[in-house]
């Protein structure tokens, strides 16, 4: 009467999910310990034998740490597939609002870090509530789409539906953390699936390349091509004159306020480390020495493992720090430089195949909670993998998010675990839906 547990058959798991979950992680081990190495120096003392160290003394070590995340990831997994698979729908709002609260608590009690307040302490470990939103988001979000159509244009529905997504962003946007406030925009895509107008992706796009060209090309000449653009409209299409004409000088008056209101928006709404990175962007060689040092040694990095790569610890810019952050946010670029071409080939292939499973699995839920909340999974962890390699590359602005199950850090590997394995957790027991 009282079901807490369900053992699932092994066979209702989905393995080849699993294998893949199981081969990036240890790769990115391999790469997280690649990226960590030191040499020692030739006249240093020798080094005493792993088992000579005591556990404090490993604990100075990145890759001991992310082995130690790993084993308490495997206790997760066992525990994420032995709930009851109905309590992720049940206690949905229960967590997210759970984490809401978690997330107002972070802003006032962290510690600021690199000028950010996102980070909890507790004892040795730090973890960091925006990385676990992710999950308590997209389970509120697939609780509440199960419950209504959005093919229905319902403005009340989908009213509450950005308020569930936007409240968290706020909260994290307060701690300072942009980057993983931007990862939300991902749950678009899922929202998409289930019904959402099209017109809002457009629109969101839309704007987005109206302020990437605003801050590219000069703002007279943008004025002049959008007001040629709708007097040619107008030409061509007597109806838009004489039935939309209020509708069309408010949305051209809508993109000239937004073409102007960009200075505004860069000089006095983001911060200065946040104007660096996009001004980076624009012109990567501005500053090759100083603003512009990560992303330059990161292209150095990848760029210089040809199509083998350097070998396994053998990466001169790995092994003497020139790219800062390479065990978390730029973790991608050992890969490059000490696996070369063929490594990333096989890092990026393995990426894609576990996307492409995760869209299977959700397409085959019975339940619109089921196939929502693995959209989400697997929005969640392309706009990771999407801006963590062009970041990595210089093709999109360095916001520091880490490379899924590859990057070091315990908060991350057990945020995408525990989003992975829910979705597995429910696949495992789809069946069961349809007698619900």
């Amino acid at each position: 009467m009282y079901p807490t547990v369900a053992i699932r058959s092994s066979r209702s798991i989905d393995w080849l999910t699993v294998l893949l979950y199981l081969a990036l992680v240890g790769l990115g081990w391999v790469a997280v310990y690649a990226a960590s190495y030191a040499p020692p120096a030739p006249d240093a003392p020798a080094v005493h034998a792993l088992r000579d160290l005591s556990f404090s003394e490993l604990m100075a070590f990145n890759w001991f740490k992310q082995l130690l995340w790993m084993g308490t990831a495997v206790v997760l997994i066992v525990v994420l597939l032995v709930v009851d698979y109905k309590a992720y729908d049940t206690l949905a709002y229960v967590l997210y609002g759970g984490m809401i609260l978690l997330l107002v608590l972070t802003i006032f009690i962290a510690r600021p870090i690199a000028g950010s307040r996102s980070w909890l302490e507790l004892g040795p470990v730090r973890l960091q509530p925006a990385e676990f939103a992710k999950f308590t988001t997209a389970l509120a979000a697939s609780r509440f789409m199960a419950g209504i159509n959005l093919r229905q244009q319902n403005w009340r529905d989908q009213a509450v539906l950005a308020g569930l997504t936007l409240l968290p962003v706020a909260l994290i946007l307060a701690s300072n953390e942009t980057g993983q406030a931007l990862v939300f925009a991902a749950l678009l895509l899922a929202f998409f699936r289930e019904g959402m107008s099209p017109l809002i992706l457009l629109l969101l796009a839309a704007g987005g390349v109206i302020l990437l060209l605003a801050l590219l090309v000069p703002k007279l000449w943008l004025v002049i091509a959008f007001t040629v653009l709708l007097l040619a409209a107008f030409g061509l299409n007597s109806r838009l004159w004489r039935h939309h004409l209020p509708l069309s000088l408010s949305v051209w008056a809508a993109v000239i306020g937004m073409v102007f209101g960009v200075d505004f928006f860069f000089n006095h709404v983001l911060q200065p480390h946040q104007r660096q990175r996009i001004e980076m962007l624009i012109d990567p060689g501005k500053d090759p020495l100083g603003k512009g040092w990560n992303v330059t040694q990161s292209k150095i990095a990848l760029g210089s493992g040809g199509w083998l790569g350097k070998g396994f610890l053998k990466g001169t810019q790995t092994k003497f720090d020139f790219v800062p952050e390479q065990s978390t946010d730029f973790i991608f670029c050992t890969v490059g430089e000490e696996w070369g071409w063929v490594g990333c080939l096989v890092v990026i292939g393995l990426y894609l195949t576990l996307l492409w499973r995760i869209l299977l699995v959700a397409e085959r839920q019975k339940s619109v909670f089921g196939r929502t909340y693995g959209y989400c999974v697997a929005s969640i962890l392309f706009v990771h993998f999407t801006v963590n390699l062009g970041m990595t590359m210089g093709l999109m602005p360095v916001v520091g998010i880490p490379l899924p199950f590859f990057s070091y850090g315990g908060s991350s590997l057990w945020s995408f675990t525990i989003l992975l394995f829910t979705l597995l957790a429910l696949d495992a027991h789809r069946k069961q839906d349809l007698l619900r």
